[in-house]
């Protein structure tokens, strides 16, 4: 709630969380108790309100109130965040108030879309959600950003990095399944594209290739942009997001190869060679000559997981891909073929190091009716931040969780 008067008339800005709405109070037209109230009236106050709606094409929804009468509920004194400039620091260490704030919201009512769409678009297209463990013995991506706990007289449990491994048994029972929950990485990064917790959407199909694989991530995605576009105009147009760039983005997406890749990479003078995982640099130089999403397949299997299935065509590479939005976004889906083959699938968790015994349960889904099956994961914030364009994905999350941030 903000005020302002010119002695006679005061305006009040107000939101309810549906919206917002101004109040105009007239001196001449309400008690002068009423109008000592609304004088005195502070930044985040709550009031209670009675008044006459009016039409006004000025105001904010298109309607204004007229004041009849006020009330303070809670008083707010001395509120932090004043209309100043803050810095960032300040800001993420007030984030419980800064949400309030008229970016926030709007950021928010996009990710509440965001998460909207995926459910609606797997719940149409007659997927099962499928709630995997947060808590797990397995390791799904990396061994060296796991958090760890103990977990009783079990020894050692691990918070997910990904529900994947679970799904695949799922989906040998119900063909199309998807998880959808918090997810969490103890990478050592500072960048703008990394927290430490993260929601992520994970579908997997039964029966689907690569090749089938990125055709849905294709409809997903462009999906998901065509509600955002369609349900929160009004916020998109508040964050000054240019909406242009994402009408455009529909199926098909450009495709290239990982080898194509790092090939136009080194013609633009990017000091990389075959063999070496793609960063973020690498993404931004690939995808700025697209306004569509960027399809990138085939990675070499030594950068990738150990579930990848390997690729007939090239044993150097697994069949897999990361999609990379455009506009400097980076990647926003990693997804691939699973390893189906028993023996390969073995070969792989040795060479790893992991521990044979945590993934004998996977190593059944091979042993008892293998089939091919594929899946991807979504990083919410990402796509948040893409929608949004905004710059950091802390800012697409409610309570940001990062390496110096645990607080509030």
């Amino acid at each position: 709630m903000k005020t302002r008067s010119s002695g006679k008339i005061a305006f009040v800005s107000t939101r309810d969380g549906s919206g917002y709405l101004q109040i105009v109070a007239s001196k001449s037209e309400i008690s002068e108790e009423a109008w000592q109230v609304v004088k005195n009236l502070t930044q985040e106050t709550s009031i209670l309100v009675s008044g006459e709606v009016r039409a006004d094409d000025r105001s904010p929804g298109g309607v204004e109130l007229g004041l009849t009468g006020v009330s303070v509920i809670g008083a707010s004194e001395d509120y932090p965040i004043t209309p100043k400039e803050h810095g960032t620091s300040f800001l993420f260490e007030h984030r419980h108030l800064w949400l309030r704030s008229r970016n926030q919201v709007a950021i928010l009512k996009v990710r509440n879309e965001v998460e909207k769409a995926i459910r609606d678009f797997f719940y149409d297209r007659d997927f099962h959600l499928v709630d995997t463990p947060i808590l797990t013995g397995s390791i799904g991506e990396s061994a060296g950003n796991l958090f760890s706990t103990e977990y009783f007289d079990l020894g050692t449990a691990y918070l997910a990095q990904t529900g994947q491994l679970y799904l695949e048994a799922a989906a040998a029972a119900l063909g199309k399944v998807y998880c959808f929950g918090p997810t969490f990485r103890a990478e050592q990064s500072k960048t703008r594209r990394h927290l430490a917790e993260f929601w992520m959407v994970e579908p997997e199909v039964a029966w689907n290739d690569s090749e089938d694989n990125m055709v849905l991530q294709e409809q997903f995605i462009s999906y998901i942009i065509e509600r955002c576009l369609e349900r929160c105009a009004e916020e998109l147009k508040h964050l000054e997001r240019d909406t242009s760039k994402l009408e455009n983005i529909k199926p098909p997406f450009p495709r290239i190869s990982y080898t194509q890749a790092i090939e136009r990479l080194q013609e633009k003078g990017v000091d990389v060679e075959w063999g070496q995982d793609l960063g973020a640099e690498h993404e931004t130089v690939l995808s700025e000559e697209y306004d569509l999403p960027l399809m990138v397949f085939n990675y070499p299997r030594e950068v990738r997981a150990f579930y990848m299935k390997q690729n007939p065509d090239d044993p150097r590479t697994v069949l897999n891909n990361d999609c990379l939005a455009p506009e400097g976004y980076g990647e926003v889906i990693g997804g691939s073929q699973r390893e189906d083959d028993l023996e390969k699938l073995l070969g792989r968790i040795r060479e790893e190091n992991l521990p044979e015994e945590a993934y004998s349960w996977y190593l059944d889904l091979r042993k008892y009716g293998t089939f091919v099956h594929s899946g991807f994961g979504l990083g919410v914030e990402r796509m948040v931040a893409w929608v949004c364009g905004i710059p950091h994905i802390r800012e697409a999350i409610a309570f940001p969780r990062q390496m110096q941030r645990l607080y509030p």
